[in-house]
């Protein structure tokens, strides 16, 4: 394998995870909330952090990693996991994750003004041209009048609502932020720390975020008899694997080889691998616009291989 593509091969691989994850989570938030499932599917990734760390490290957590490490990608946790996913995970209940996930594809660009802003990233203009057109994309998509063809269809019409969409955003934002705050927490002395313990700090910071949350709510009754939905419970532990434990810590892999623009843009992929389960599990209708704004969106990515 050249070595040069395993960062976008390990964004490639973050893409997938999140695509089958975010429909377990919407699954599941449709049973029983999306604050219970965010607080359970945090708990559920941390267990297997735990278990991991403690064949690989000897610890239960990654009692080696610097001040400046704890510091940062708990910040990154806080806001990727418990503000970004808190809004995300209201938008797949909304709007479904289809489109929830198209409007994440706008991590490209943040990501990528943060990085040039905080972190020194340099980009080409090849690359900026990308995510321009990952922004079209998106826009053309929700833009879209909900009520197309609604009456040529028996399959379920997903309607764009504003609030569905400002949820996405926010989460959205949350998500660029927590990115680029993460590989600023794992670069020490130029060298980058393991992803995998990285992410294990983050969710440790979200879990006690959530859980802070769920106690201003007073919605602790609310987690407990979630836990005693079993089919919930399977579908959080499914979208734990793909999403905080195995998703997140190959999006943090990619940060080592490549930038914080590219590693996300690559990973707006999403909305492609998504539409074939929402038309053949979801039963949802996917309008040729749909299908031409995702493929606008996406079509940046192929700028990031392709070298003129």
């Amino acid at each position: 394998m050249n070595i040069s593509y395993i960062g976008e091969l390990a964004a490639f691989g973050t893409a997938l995870c999140w695509t089958f994850g975010s429909q377990f989570f919407e699954a599941a938030g449709k049973r029983v909330g999306t604050l219970s499932v965010n607080l359970i599917r945090l708990v559920l990734a941390l267990l297997l952090f735990f278990i991991l760390s403690l064949f690989t490290n000897g610890s239960l957590f990654p009692v080696d990693f610097p001040m400046h490490a704890w510091i940062w990608l708990g910040l990154s946790g806080l806001i990727g996991f418990a503000l970004g996913d808190l809004f995300l995970f209201k938008a797949f209940v909304e709007i479904g994750p289809r489109l929830s996930m198209l409007v994440m594809t706008l991590t490209a660009p943040i990501s990528a003004l943060l990085g040039l802003t905080f972190l020194g990233e340099i980009y080409s203009l090849q690359q900026w041209l990308g995510m321009l057109i990952t922004l079209i994309g998106v826009s053309w998509v929700i833009l879209e009048r909900s009520n197309n063809n609604q009456n040529n269809t028996k399959r379920k019409i997903r309607r764009v609502t504003k609030s569905g969409i400002i949820y996405a955003f926010l989460g959205t934002l949350g998500q660029a932020t927590g990115y680029v705050l993460s590989k600023y927490g794992m670069m020490i002395n130029n060298e980058f720390l393991d992803p995998f313990a990285a992410t294990q700090i983050r969710v440790i910071v979200g879990t006690i975020g959530f859980m802070l949350i769920i106690t201003l709510n007073r919605s602790w009754s609310k987690v407990f008899i979630a836990i005693k939905n079993i089919n919930a419970m399977g579908f959080m532990f499914g979208g734990a694997f793909l999403g905080p434990f195995l998703g997140v810590s190959l999006s943090l892999l990619a940060l080592h080889y490549i930038t914080a623009g590219v590693a996300s843009t690559i990973t707006a992929l999403v909305p492609i691998l998504i539409i074939p389960s929402v038309i053949f599990i979801g039963k949802e209708h996917v309008s040729i616009r749909a299908f031409a704004g995702a493929i606008i969106a996406v079509a940046g990515v192929f700028l990031l291989f392709v070298k003129f």
